[in-house]
């Protein structure tokens, strides 16, 4: 899935709308965007389990092709386990997998992640520096204030 995606942001935003200012929730589920395609299901279902993360940070930190026994030294779930997330890792595209003799080792589609995550952020700064409601409004929690960046401070 990242590599698909990948692609498309590679090959520009043809067939895809600008960013831009959506008058109802209705019309933005039918208005199709890159932010749309990078919002990947199966790209953050990937993620979203803790032991798939770490073998993933493993895998990235390691720099190198891996054997699923070395990486099953890294949590602390039974190799068939393992396997298992590192199959579903490589569906998702974060990871590829080659076989050298009887092993298969894995190794990150590092770039891949980096270009997705990187056209993901892009896609959510456009409709973010994009407010329908005007400069004033739209301040943002003290809850979830950056330190060192300047928030607006909310209306009374």
């Amino acid at each position: 899935m990242v590599t698909q995606v990948t692609k498309q942001l590679r090959r520009g935003r043809k067939g895809l709308r600008a960013a831009g200012p959506v008058t109802s929730p209705r019309r933005a589920a039918r208005t199709r965007t890159q932010l749309d395609r990078l919002l990947d299901a199966a790209l953050f279902r990937a993620l979203s389990d803790p032991t798939r993360l770490g073998l993933l940070a493993c895998l990235i930190k390691c720099s190198r092709p891996c054997a699923v026994g070395e990486l099953a030294a890294c949590c602390d779930v039974d190799l068939s386990v393992v396997s298992r997330h590192l199959t579903q890792l490589a569906r998702a595209g974060l990871i590829r997998g080659e076989k050298r003799g009887r092993e298969l080792l894995y190794a990150p589609c590092s770039d891949d992640l980096v270009a997705t995550l990187r056209g993901l952020a892009d896609a959510v700064d456009e409709y973010a520096a994009i407010c329908a409601c005007g400069p004033d409004c739209c301040p943002l929690p003290a809850a979830l204030a950056i330190p060192g960046v300047i928030h607006k401070e909310p209306r009374s």
